[in-house]
C-alpha cells in the first residue's frame, strides 16, 4: 500500500508557509463528511463497463479509470469527475504511487493476470468474480498475493458473519484425521444459466472504432469479433469465462466452503448433469453438479433450469439448504469445549487494507476465492469433457485423464502468460 502520510505533511507545511491566503480543498483537511488522505484508501478502476461503473466513485477517491473502449471510458472518468486520469492501457495505472487499490471488474480472463501484475506492483487488489478462467492462473494469483503481501478480496459478500457450528467441528480437528463428515451443502437456482448461454451461430463483424478488440481479448483465445461477444456477453463463451456456473457459483460457493471449512482446500471428486456434447465455443446448459470432499461432505449445485433433479436426494429435501449428521462422541465434545470460537468474517475490505489482515475480510481472501473457482472450473471440465472429474487439491491436477488436465492449465494467448 502506498503511503500517504507525506501527502498529509506537504500540507501542513504548505499552510504553515502561506497562511490563511492558502486555499485547500476540504477533503485535504478532514473533518465532518470529509476523509482525510493519510486516512484514504485510493483506487484506480480497471474495466468500467456496466459492473464496473459500480467501482467507480467521485475523485479523491478513484484516482485512475482504465478501460479499452473509449466510451466506457469517458463515462467513467465524467462519473469520477476531479482531477481523475484515463487510460487506455492498464500497465501505467500500476507505476502509479499515489493509487492503493487495483479494482479489477474487467471480464474473468483478465482476473488474474492483473491481479498477480498488481502484487507484483505493490497494490492491493479487489477483484470481481470469477477469481480466475483456468485454475492453475488463480494458483499463481495466490502465489502473487501472499510473495507480495498485498490485501485480496473478491466481490461477493456472502461470508457468514457468525460463528457455525459444523465448521468449528471440521476445523477443529476433534473428528481425528480420517473422520468422515456426514454434510451436505445445497443450493439451489439463481445461476441465470440460460441467460448465460452462448450463440452458436456467430459470425465476424467489423470491430467498432472506439473499442480496442486486440487489447480486450489480452490471454484470452482468439475468437473474430461480434457484438455478442463483448462487454455483458463475456460470460457466455469458454474463452472468456464460463457461463452461470462461474458467474453466480463464484458468489453462491462462499457459504457452502466457510460452513464447510473447505476454504484451502477442493473437491475430490466433481460429477455433472449437463447436455452432451457440449459446444467447443459457446457455453451451454447444465442441471446439477455433486462436488464431494476428502472428508465425504458433499455441495450440491442445482440450477433448476435443465434436466431431471438429481437421484437419491433422501437427505435434501426441496427448499432444505443444509444436512449435517455429524456425531460426535461425549470425548470429542469435552474436547471441542476448549476450543475457543474464530473470529466471524465481518472485516470490510478497506478496514483490511488498513489492518494488512485479510484473514477476516467479509469477502473471501485470494485462496478462498481460489479454492471456490477450482470447484467451478471443475464442474465446467466435466461439462464440456461429459466426464467425471478426479482431482487432486494438493498437487491441483486432474488424476487419470489429459484431456481434461489441459484445461487445468490454460491456455493463454501470447505475448500474456503467468
Amino acid at each position: 500500500m502506498s503511503q500517504q502520510l507525506p501527502r498529509r505533511d506537504f500540507v501542513k507545511k504548505t499552510v504553515g508557509a502561506f497562511g490563511a491566503f492558502t486555499i485547500v480543498p476540504r477533503y485535504v483537511l478532514g473533518g465532518p463528511g470529509y476523509t482525510p488522505p493519510s486516512e484514504m484508501v485510493t483506487r484506480a478502476v480497471i474495466g468500467t463497463g456496466r459492473q464496473g461503473m459500480s467501482h467507480v466513485t467521485s475523485y479523491p477517491k478513484t484516482l485512475a479509470v482504465c478501460d479499452v473502449d473509449k466510451n466506457h471510458l469517458a463515462s467513467a472518468l465524467k462519473k469520477a469527475g476531479g482531477k481523475c486520469d484515463g487510460y487506455s492501457d492498464f500497465r501505467h495505472i500500476l507505476d502509479r504511487k499515489d493509487v492503493d487499490v487495483i479494482h479489477i471488474p474487467t471480464p474473468p480472463h483478465w482476473h488474474s493476470l492483473i491481479t498477480i501484475m498488481a502484487a507484483q506492483a505493490g497494490k492491493d487488489i479487489f477483484s470481481e468474480k470469477p477469481m480466475s478462467r483456468f485454475i492453475k492462473e488463480g494458483r499463481a494469483a495466490v502465489e502473487a498475493v501472499k510473495r507480495y503481501g498485498a490485501v485480496f478480496a473478491v466481490n461477493s459478500r456472502h461470508r457468514p458473519n457468525e460463528v457455525n457450528s459444523l465448521r468449528k467441528i471440521i476445523k477443529s480437528g476433534v473428528l481425528g484425521p480420517d473422520a468422515k463428515v456426514d454434510a451436505i451443502q445445497h443450493v439451489k437456482g439463481w445461476f441465470s444459466v440460460a441467460r448465460k448461454c452462448g450463440r452458436t451461430d456467430l459470425q465476424p463483424e467489423p470491430v467498432p472504432p472506439e473499442l480496442d478488440y486486440e487489447m480486450w481479448l489480452g490471454p484470452a483465445p482468439y475468437r473474430p469479433y461480434n457484438a455478442a461477444r463483448v462487454h455483458y456477453n463475456f460470460r457466455c463463451y469458454w474463452n472468456t469465462a464460463g457461463g452461470g456456473m462461474l458467474d453466480r457459483g463464484q458468489h453462491q460457493m462462499v457459504k457452502p466452503l466457510y460452513k464447510l471449512a473447505k476454504e484451502d482446500t477442493s473437491p475430490v471428486k466433481v460429477e455433472v448433469n449437463a447436455p452432451w456434447p457440449s459446444h467447443p465455443d459457446a457455453v451451454t446448459m447444465w442441471g446439477w453438479v455433486k462436488m464431494t470432499y476428502a472428508d465425504g461432505s458433499q455441495i450440491i449445485l442445482e440450477s433448476g433450469e435443465w434436466g431431471e433433479p438429481l437421484p437419491d436426494m433422501t437427505k435434501i429435501r426441496e427448499g432444505t439448504k443444509e444436512y449435517d449428521n455429524t456425531k460426535l462422541t461425549p470425548e470429542q465434545e469435552e474436547r471441542l469445549k476448549d476450543v475457543p470460537d474464530e473470529r466471524p468474517a465481518t472485516v470490510a475490505f478497506e478496514d483490511a487494507v488498513k489492518m494488512r489482515d485479510d484473514t477476516y475480510c467479509s469477502q473471501p481472501n485470494a485462496e478462498a476465492a481460489h479454492r471456490g473457482s477450482t470447484a467451478l472450473h471443475l464442474a465446467n471440465i466435466a461439462i464440456r469433457t461429459g466426464r467425471t472429474v478426479h482431482f487432486d487439491p494438493v498437487a491441483e491436477e486432474i488424476i487419470g485423464d489429459e484431456e481434461q488436465n489441459r484445461y487445468v492449465h490454460g491456455p493463454m494467448r501470447a505475448p500474456w502468460h503467468i
